[in-house]
């Protein structure tokens, strides 16, 4: 029996371990920026949509800053949705002289429904637009947003994708561990892809679709990851998402781990939703069609279920370090001592060079975070002899504890802050699986649900 168990586990271990390496080998190629022959000539007239919803607080800032975009002022309008709003998002809007709409539609609720219906009448204007870039009304956006956006359009892209950025990094443990996550995404997802030529995910906010494809496609992203649903759609019928690096848009992220739960919950719903739909139609295209860039999209819609298989891959690794017969086949088998540990701090430093590479952080903070993976090498080594486990554990917390407090003394107190929120960084990556669990179990529950805004921050403050 125990035979059986150790063959099976090691064809689940290996499954797994061979998807990290694919990501980790991807991510790899975003510590790099290809040369870009950028094109700033003004070619392309846009339309600016902000979906809102009742966004009282912040849908001043985001038009704001719109109205300072260094574009033809000639060439671009703002179009706020007013989508069942009961507060003053409206009235605010239209006190900056933009186009408002107002959308009341109790039984279709959410985003992709409200971009759906502002579509059309976008397409029944008289004045036509060349491309239409989307906003969440919590944005804010940097003044070479469309300059960029218009320079990648021109390279042949259809649609094309803006760096999300955060606007609150500061404000809260999970506003800094969702922003580490998009910093860290950008580079290792979205940056590496373009890289090499795959296609890029829409991210949600802060994207251009040329209007010609937006029409003949047809939007039809109503689910719960709209931007999801679409990428696929593209993918599909040949187009890529284009990147572009430097289009940047300021996001807002939660501050609290109740509205985090919520909205990677609906995240993960979305994913599952799209890709019991997609999954298998972007493989046999891929295949039919020999594009491996399809593919690699067909994987990425797979997140939940690859997020489920890197928790139970980390369980059987726990049992079988931890008790003794059971026969799980865990992955340091294939390594020797050092080599697995070196895989290890490979992984936990590519965060911190990326966030050093795109000036999150500074190089002290780098050298710190260096010096603090070591503890893989000299925590086992300093409590090796030791029998009592408490002991060796109290150990290994004080060697944690004294990189913080070095951290504060040689760095200062934001420093010290942002190194223990780097810890607790990877208590929001573990809260993926439960997370991902319930989204999953929840797949067809497509009621939307609103992140309520609360502070109002100005382009100025980022």
């Amino acid at each position: 029996m125990g035979k059986y168990i150790f063959t099976i586990t090691a064809f689940f271990q290996i499954f797994v371990f061979a998807i990290t390496c694919y990501y980790l080998a991807l991510g790899l190629i975003g510590l790099f920026r290809k040369k870009e022959n950028k094109n700033y000539e003004p070619k392309n007239k846009f339309a600016l949509l902000i979906a809102a919803h009742n966004e009282e607080v912040v849908i001043g800032s985001l038009i704001e800053s719109m109205l300072k975009l260094d574009y033809p002022k000639e060439m671009y309008d703002v179009f706020v949705i007013a989508d069942n709003c009961t507060d003053d998002t409206a009235k605010i809007s239209k006190g900056y002289g933009v186009n408002v709409c107002e959308r009341f539609a109790k039984d279709k609720r959410g985003k992709g429904y409200a971009l759906e219906w502002m579509f059309a009448k976008l397409f029944a204007m008289e004045k036509q637009y060349d491309a239409i870039a989307i906003f969440d009304a919590d944005n804010l956006v940097h003044k070479d947003f469309l300059k960029e956006i218009n320079s990648k359009m021109q390279e042949g892209y259809k649609v094309v994708q803006g760096y999300i950025d955060s606007k609150n990094p500061d404000d809260s443990w999970i506003a800094a561990a969702y922003s580490i996550a998009f910093w860290t995404q950008n580079r290792m997802f979205q940056l590496a892809r373009a890289n090499i030529g795959f296609s890029n995910q829409i991210g949600g906010t802060g994207f251009a679709i040329e209007t010609k494809t937006l029409k003949k496609l047809g939007w039809g992203a109503t689910c719960l990851t709209e931007d999801l649903e679409f990428s696929c759609k593209l993918v599909l019928n040949g187009e890529k998402v284009g990147w572009a690096h430097d289009a940047i848009i300021y996001d807002e992220k939660p501050l609290k781990l109740k509205q985090s739960w919520t909205q990677r919950k609906r995240w993960m719903q979305g994913f599952t939703d799209v890709a019991s739909r997609y999954f298998f139609k972007l493989v046999k295209k891929s295949i039919m069609e020999r594009k491996f860039y399809m593919f690699d999209c067909a994987l990425y819609v797979l997140q939940p279920f690859v997020t489920l298989l890197l928790g139970i891959s980390a369980v059987l690794t726990l049992i079988q370090a931890n008790t003794s017969g059971v026969n799980i086949f865990i992955i340091n088998y294939l390594f020797s001592d050092v080599g697995f540990k070196t895989f290890a701090v490979i992984q936990f430093l590519i965060t911190p060079l990326i966030l050093t590479i795109d000036k999150k952080i500074t190089k002290p903070f780098l050298v710190m975070m260096v010096l603090y993976s070591s503890n893989v090498f000299v925590v086992p080594y300093l409590t090796a002899n030791m029998d009592n486990w408490i002991i060796a554990w109290v150990s290994g917390l004080a060697y944690n504890l004294a990189f913080l407090i070095l951290t504060g003394i040689l760095l200062g107190k934001k420093e010290l802050i942002l190194f223990f929120r780097f810890w607790l960084y990877a208590l929001y990556t573990l809260t993926w699986i439960p997370i991902t669990i319930q989204g999953i179990l929840n797949k067809n529950n497509k009621e939307w649900s609103h992140t309520k805004h609360v502070r109002k921050i100005e382009i100025c403050d980022v």
